[in-house]
């Protein structure tokens, strides 16, 4: 074994000549038939010289996949409920809660963790813009500082109400135009960055699959999620189609859960331009604040499961 493995380490070439068929191994020449009959045997009795080989099934096929669900939830304000919180957290592995600049007030933020923790799953800073009147949907150019201390006090916020609730927050994910901004935006990048870091460092950070945003956090130190959007059209740069222009949201959850699939199984999915777009992606948001999103999460989770996927959150719930 230890002589294929040095022979192997010091290259192979092939050729033919008069002779035959010939390899040089390692600097010696060798008859193809020599070789055979001394390497049939052994691969066929030692697994560790197939893998020198590489002569493996495809690694898609060894592995196991797995996904997670996330979800915006806790948005609502006193009477106003927005989404049905209670059902879509049975569905998701992982809770986005609202921090209080976009959406939640404090006894619906308490009630989301509370039901969450109960659940086991990874909860989430959803921090905002202090944006309540347009849900955070409206792009702000705040200055460095102010966008750090922003995203400090909602992180420490949803921390205390997590602690009262017997968990913990895992990670950040920001919300609406402030999410949009920074996939594109090193600067306001670099300040959501640097106040995740300054409340805790360990906190990973959730941003769109393919943007500078997660290359960014990673450069410094941030453990990085990447997520797909199950109901929302890509551009073919990667990019989410805006709100405003036809199409950009999806309503059939057939449609939805078999894009979601292929994109678990391949890594891929379908631009709104009919191309086709590459996403390595961790997470899967399914929104619960439009009609018929409920249902459309519940399909997407069952498609999944029954194509072999594992549904678990992207990091681990922290009691």
């Amino acid at each position: 074994m230890a002589w294929v493995r040095n022979w192997l380490s010091r290259g192979l070439s092939v050729w033919r000549d008069h002779g035959g068929v010939k390899l040089r191994i390692g600097g010696h020449d060798r008859n193809i038939a020599t070789v055979i009959v001394i390497a049939i045997p052994l691969a066929a009795c030692c697994a560790d010289l197939v893998y020198e080989l590489q002569i493996r099934r495809p690694p898609e096929e060894n592995m196991t996949r797995n996904i997670d669900l996330n979800s915006d939830l806790g948005e609502g304000y006193g009477a106003w409920k927005m989404g049905d919180d209670a059902t879509m957290l049975g569905i998701v592995s992982s809770a986005n809660v609202a921090c209080g600049f976009h959406a939640g007030d404090p006894l619906t933020i308490l009630a989301t963790v509370r039901e969450a923790a109960a659940r086991g799953l990874a909860v989430g800073a959803h921090v905002s813009y202090p944006d309540r009147v347009g849900f955070g949907r409206r792009a702000m150019d705040v200055t460095h500082a102010e966008l750090v201390a922003d995203v400090v006090y909602q992180i420490g916020a949803l921390q205390g109400i997590a602690a009262a609730a017997g968990t913990r927050v895992s990670y950040v994910k920001p919300h609406g135009a402030l999410y949009n901004t920074i996939a594109v935006d090193p600067r306001q990048g670099a300040a959501v960055i640097e106040g995740i870091r300054a409340v805790d460092p360990s906190l990973a950070m959730m941003g769109l699959a393919g943007t500078q945003i997660l290359a960014q956090a990673a450069r410094a130190g941030l453990p990085v999620i990447a997520e797909a959007f199950a109901d929302r059209a890509y551009r073919p740069d990667g990019q989410l189609v805006s709100r405003r222009e036809p199409g950009a949201v999806l309503h059939d959850p057939e449609t939805v859960a078999a894009r979601m699939l292929r994109l678990a199984g391949e890594g891929v999915v379908e631009a709104a331009d009919g191309s086709t777009l590459h996403l390595q992606a961790d997470s899967i948001c399914v929104h619960g604040d439009s009609p018929g999103a409920v249902a459309m999460a519940a399909r997407i989770r069952a498609v999944l499961l029954a194509g072999g996927v594992t549904i678990a959150p992207a990091v681990r719930a922290r009691g």
